[in-house]
């Protein structure tokens, strides 16, 4: 039976073994979803867990999404399986205060150092900002990656359905304004970022490499990228608090 089919026998017919078949044909997309915000916070969640968070949000997507309209599923229910995912991360609340507190310093000192350098801030001015060695603040950088990604995160969904990660805006027609204009703020925010910080961005955001294959691209170590991916995050994170 094909998709189209299941979609009219659940949302016209209300049969409900359709709305079983949907979310057993559609169970991939949360795997791979799911699989790719493991990376991030491997650390803290179990993969099953965000597993199950994202078919809750596939449910959710099935529910609500409107098969007569002249839009993917897979493009619409990217941004509920993701959105259902990372709010359960939220309320976990596993991020230490120290932590926040440590990333806090750091957009701190980057948000002083902007004003007069502009995107373009060696490592070596924001450690002396910091009162700390260059070998300080590269470890203290890699401590606060997730945290930095997480926090960009919250930024963005409290003022925009926009998702980062799939570049793709929700279809709520009230909201495609405020996720049109977001998106812009970010796509000149990061062309203005330093070369190798925007390499990375794409790589990791739009390629979808892991940080091994973003290291073997760049010919630096995995854990290079990861403080550059952290540096990117906090100055995005810096320019929309001041824009929005």
């Amino acid at each position: 039976m094909t998709s189209e089919q299941l979609w009219i026998n659940y949302k016209e017919k209300h049969i409900k073994e359709a709305k079983d078949e949907l979310i057993i044909e559609y169970v991939q997309l949360v795997k791979i979803i799911a699989g790719r915000l493991y990376n991030s916070y491997n650390a803290h969640v179990e993969f099953d867990d965000l597993l199950g968070y994202g078919v809750i949000g596939l449910i959710d997507a099935i529910d609500k999404f409107d098969h007569t309209k002249n839009i993917k599923f897979e493009t619409y229910a990217n941004i509920r399986i993701r959105g259902a995912i990372i709010d359960q991360i939220r309320h976990m609340d596993w991020i230490p205060r120290s932590t926040r507190q440590k990333y806090k310093k750091i957009e701190e000192a980057i948000s002083n150092l902007q004003k007069i350098y502009g995107y373009d801030i060696p490592d070596e001015l924001i450690a002396e900002e910091m009162g700390m060695s260059l070998e300080e603040y590269s470890k203290l950088l890699g401590e606060v990656t997730t945290y930095s990604v997480m926090s960009l995160e919250e930024k963005i969904d409290d003022n925009s359905n926009f998702d980062i990660k799939s570049n793709n805006i929700d279809f709520q027609p009230e909201d495609r304004y405020v996720n049109e204009e977001m998106k812009t703020i970010l796509t000149q925010i990061v062309e203005k970022l330093p070369e190798k910080e925007k390499m990375v961005l794409q790589l990791y955001y739009y390629s979808e490499l892991t940080y091994k294959e973003i290291a073997e691209v760049l010919s630096i170590s995995e854990s290079r990228v990861s403080q550059i991916h952290t540096k990117a995050i906090s100055k995005l994170k810096i320019t929309l608090d001041e824009l929005v």
